[in-house]
């Protein structure tokens, strides 16, 4: 299914989406789009993103490096990535995006004897690679047979991480307060939680919690918390649930609100991502 994105901006025309999710994959998601006036706010995939531009040029902040990807390139992130997202070249940029869960690719870095791959570089320029991403992202979506579709996948990925990614290391400091806050905002995220009570729970103080946060995760303590809750809306929205609903299970302050994040993180209304899951 496919949308064209109103943008007050510009001509209406310009933007359009296009979702396809691949069950037999772990529920990979994979996106064909153009857009020209939006821009996404900074935000974190729970998934890698592996995104081919064909046209135009993004321009983005992945950490505190900017990046500017043209067409031709691949741009590949890890998971909890922080990144921003818009145009990067006068007409646009118009992109196929694989958004790999992390089990999936967990599962093929293992046969690689990669473990968790992590990807070394951002924006990467090859030629025959991104034909061979570029050519599995459009027929992956038309092959009627499930084991093609597979069988594409795999072969063509493996050659991507065998090219372009390596191990992931393990950090050398304790995490363990910053892991057990994300644990609490995870399954407590529908709720009002004060940042005292967080640094409480977990022995440090307001202002420790809130650095150490950010140092580890890349996002303050607020931000990451509305993240984990739009990962849990589109489950939400993809199981048809009313978005009114989602909105008030997930402590958004109404429907307007869940809806301009909802936006600003993913390029679209929580109505048009629900039709196009």
């Amino acid at each position: 299914m496919q949308f064209v994105l109103p943008n007050t901006e510009a001509d209406p025309g310009r933007e359009y989406a296009h979702l396809r999710v691949i069950p037999e994959l772990a529920g990979m998601e994979c996106l064909t789009a153009h857009f020209w006036g939006h821009r996404f706010a900074p935000h974190v995939h729970d998934s890698y993103v592996i995104a081919l531009i064909e046209r135009g040029a993004e321009r983005f902040h992945h950490g505190r490096t900017e990046h500017i990807a043209g067409a031709g390139s691949i741009v590949l992130l890890n998971p909890g990535a922080v990144h921003t997202g818009q145009r990067g070249a006068d007409e646009g940029w118009t992109y196929r995006a694989f958004y790999p869960p992390v089990e999936l690719l967990v599962g093929l870095g293992d046969q690689l004897g990669l473990g968790q791959p992590d990807f070394r570089q951002v924006v990467v320029n090859d030629a025959p690679m991104f034909r061979a991403l570029r050519e599995v992202h459009a027929d992956i979506q038309i092959e009627p047979d499930s084991l093609a579709r597979q069988t594409a996948w795999v072969e063509t990925c493996g050659a991507l991480l065998q090219r372009h990614a390596g191990a992931r290391r393990s950090g050398r400091h304790d995490a363990r307060a910053v892991a057990q806050v994300r644990a609490m905002l995870t399954d407590r995220c529908g709720e009002q939680l004060s940042l005292s009570a967080l640094a409480e729970g977990v022995g440090l103080s307001t202002w420790q919690l809130s650095r150490a946060f950010r140092q580890h995760t890349g996002l303050p303590v607020h931000a990451w918390r509305n993240q984990i809750r739009l990962r849990q809306a589109r489950d939400m929205l993809r199981q048809r649930k009313p978005i009114a609903e989602v909105a008030n299970a997930l402590g958004f302050a109404d429907q307007a609100h869940f809806t301009r994040h909802f936006k600003r993180a993913f390029g679209f209304t929580p109505g048009q991502y629900r039709a196009l899951a």
